[in-house]
């Protein structure tokens, strides 16, 4: 069965037989090696899965990257010292405007703004944001990466800050959306529960060249640039301009090959079929050997991947 813990392991297994190796966000923009696996964990909620993964990984001697929400669904100080106490990497997974939003509709002044003052403004009060929770998980564990939370339902994507601001002054290594070039690397993600959910991903998808070969420069005048790129596109469904998008609309740019179930990238992995150059998102839970949740989770993202579905076709 797909999704649970012992399907998570035998994965790791194939992937290390099939002689990959593993580093975590860090390790692969500051030092990469031949045949990575980059692994990526998204905590949204649910930090008790994510010790689970740290300690799988760890007994395999696999390190990866863990990134926390700040909000109290995610942010769990002694499970984030544990998971970095195996040799784990955490980052920050901010979400920084969506908070700026929320604070601005609830002073109200704030929504007779518009256009690229209301823009400055969100930017302005989501910056301060972002530093404040950075410095609060850096008094826990060092954190050198950071890596936007999707939050689908939000009016605004955060790395609209690196717009106007470059991460590194924070003393940042990279950012995967912008740092990892994703013609080069396989990006596989279990967002929407399935390995091919790129019809029901508002956000979580990777970065082609697509523009760039048309000479276009959506980023043009942006602090931060991500080596694959993003489309800058107008939102119809939330009336948000400044949403990113890539191009094209797909989790695997060709000539990468594509997957439904865990299952098919193990027999891919042992069938030598798998690029070279691999990042893996994992959101942790997602993934149990319980049936009641793995049952409420296979429920509960289906249900969600309809209304994502149908969000991504209005804001087309």
């Amino acid at each position: 069965m797909d999704f649970t813990l012992i399907t998570y392991k035998k994965l790791l297994k194939s992937l290390k037989k099939a002689d990959y190796s593993f580093q975590t966000i860090s390790q692969y923009l500051t030092a990469p090696i031949s045949k990575p696996v980059v692994l990526r964990h998204d905590t949204d909620k649910l930090p008790l899965n994510s010790l689970q993964f740290g300690k799988i990984e760890s007994e395999l001697g696999i390190s990866g990257t863990y990134y926390f929400r700040i909000g109290p669904e995610s942010f769990d100080e002694k499970i984030i010292k544990e998971i970095f106490s195996m040799g784990h990497e955490i980052g920050y997974h901010y979400e920084d405007l969506s908070f700026a939003w929320t604070k601005l509709k609830a002073q109200g002044s704030g929504l007779r703004a518009q256009g690229e003052e209301l823009e400055n403004l969100i930017v302005e009060i989501g910056k301060e944001s972002f530093n404040e929770n950075l410095a609060k998980l850096r008094k826990i564990v060092p954190v050198n990466t950071i890596c936007m939370h999707g939050s689908p339902m939000s009016r605004w994507d955060s790395r609209l800050l690196w717009k106007y601001y470059d991460y590194h002054d924070f003393g940042i290594v990279g950012e995967p959306y912008f740092d990892i070039n994703f013609n080069e690397v396989l990006y596989l993600t279990d967002t929407g529960r399935r390995w091919d959910g790129g019809l029901v991903s508002v956000r979580d998808k990777a970065q082609s060249s697509g523009l760039s070969a048309q000479g276009i420069d959506p980023f043009k005048g942006w602090k931060v640039k991500p080596k694959g790129i993003i489309s800058h596109t107008s939102s119809a469904a939330n009336g948000n301009p400044y949403d990113l998008q890539p191009v094209p609309s797909t989790q695997h740019p060709a000539p990468f090959p594509k997957f439904h179930s865990s299952f098919d990238i193990i027999k891919a992995t042992v069938a030598n079929r798998l690029p070279d150059n691999v990042m893996m998102t994992f959101h942790p839970q997602r993934w149990s050997d319980r049936s009641v949740p793995w049952i409420k989770e296979f429920v509960w993202q289906n249900v969600k991947n309809v209304g994502k579905y149908f969000l991504i076709r209005l804001s087309g």
